[in-house]
């Protein structure tokens, strides 16, 4: 196995500790008053949801998940599925010591990033992509958050060193700057969407969390490239501007998503209420876009996962939105459960990119379980902890 070089996907969000993580789940937190029974119901789908994907996905005697069930190929989960393995894993209140041991499998210390496979003696690393790292870092933020662990938030930081690099310093383009995408001479994208709002994102939990003026500098940097360079109407951003500087107009849930949590954040720290008047317009046209099932279902499932979430971390601060977010996750999520559940297995088949009707020769992925845990986990959650998405 030498060098990685994946379909062209997206990545984001969540982490957590094994000490006392019970007590600091959402669903855990709520009050008898809030635990109502369409939250007990989703609870239980996001457990049967997780225990179906540790069945049949996780391999224990060597503690990572397969990419997809029943892979005899290269098996183990590339690094974004172990990330989304381990925020399922949070997000039902499991013990994360093996998730975030798992993730450790694929740290390559000569480049200082996460391999997109396991290093050796389980594979043989990969190309270190920048949102694999970006949202690796928001998980060991959320797990700080969670727990205290300073080691946690030291992990964040060490993640953190490794993006600038991705910066584009190019300043005779039109729009100069960007982050690339993978760190290797093939990427393809110089400015993607993906990677440069969610380092927005993790620099603004870093800012908040340190101090450090370099991470505001970061976090206002990178989320003003995206606005200006990508913007193609509240709550639409393109995907990406390639290397040869065309521009690929595909439009996916987990870029508004990112963008809308990024500004949220921004305000958050800075108190400036013209990053909150952006997160109001784009989570406005976020929703009249992603709202219709038309649109948002194809998406992949834990595309969405991430829109949501960032979606109630908006709320957090313009409150008036969450009945109408609550209202699109639990359509989609209940679309997702009558649609795409395999009764027999327990596991969730979509099309081969992860979103819409399942495709009966595609084979179920952690990635996509993992998401699914996701969504019926945010239904659970009670709105004081809403702020705690990273």
């Amino acid at each position: 196995m030498s060098t990685f070089r994946r379909p062209s996907r997206r990545s984001l969000i969540l982490g957590g500790g094994a000490a006392g993580l019970a007590a600091t789940l959402p669903w855990a937190a709520a009050t008898p008053a809030s635990a109502t029974p369409a939250r007990g119901r989703w609870r239980h789908r996001a457990e049967d949801t997780f225990a179906a994907m540790q069945r049949h996905m996780y391999l224990p005697e060597v503690g990572l998940h397969l990419e997809e069930q029943g892979d005899a190929g290269d098996p183990y989960a590339f690094v974004w599925s172990a990330r989304e393995a381990t925020a399922a894993t949070a997000d039902i209140g499991a013990s994360l010591s093996d998730g975030f041991a798992a993730l450790e499998k694929y740290w390559d210390d000569r480049r200082g990033a996460y391999a997109s496979y396991p290093m050796p003696p389980f594979g043989e690393g990969g190309d270190a992509y920048f949102d694999d790292n970006a949202v690796i870092g928001l998980e060991q933020v959320r797990r700080f958050r969670m727990t205290g662990e300073p080691e946690a938030l030291a992990a964040a930081v060490r993640i953190f060193e490794f993006l600038p690099r991705a910066w584009d310093t190019d300043e005779s383009l039109e729009h100069p700057g960007g982050m690339h995408w993978v760190d290797a001479e093939w990427n393809p994208h110089r400015g993607a969407t993906n990677v440069t709002s969610l380092t927005s994102e993790l620099a603004a939990h870093l800012y908040e969390l340190t101090g450090e003026q370099q991470y505001l500098d970061w976090a206002r940097r990178t989320w003003s490239w995206v606005y200006r360079a990508l913007r193609r109407g509240p709550g639409l951003y393109a995907n990406s501007i390639d290397v040869d500087e065309t521009v690929n107009e595909t439009l996916w849930s987990y870029n508004s998503g990112a963008m809308v949590g990024a500004a949220v954040l921004l305000h958050r720290v800075t108190g400036e209420e013209s990053y909150l008047e952006v997160a109001a317009e784009d989570v406005r046209g976020a929703l009249d876009h992603w709202g219709r099932m038309q649109n948002l279902y194809p998406q992949p499932v834990i595309f969405n996962a991430i829109l949501f979430a960032n979606l109630l971390l908006c709320s957090t601060a313009k409150p008036e939105v969450l009945s109408e977010v609550h209202d699109v996750m639990e359509r989609y999520a209940r679309r997702v459960w009558e649609r795409n559940r395999d009764d027999s297995t327990g596991l969730f088949s979509f099309q081969s990119g992860g979103g819409g009707a399942p495709d009966p020769s595609a084979t179920p992925q952690t990635l996509h379980q993992a998401g699914a845990v996701q969504v019926f986990s945010l239904l659970t959650w009670h709105p004081k902890d809403f702020r705690h998405v990273t």
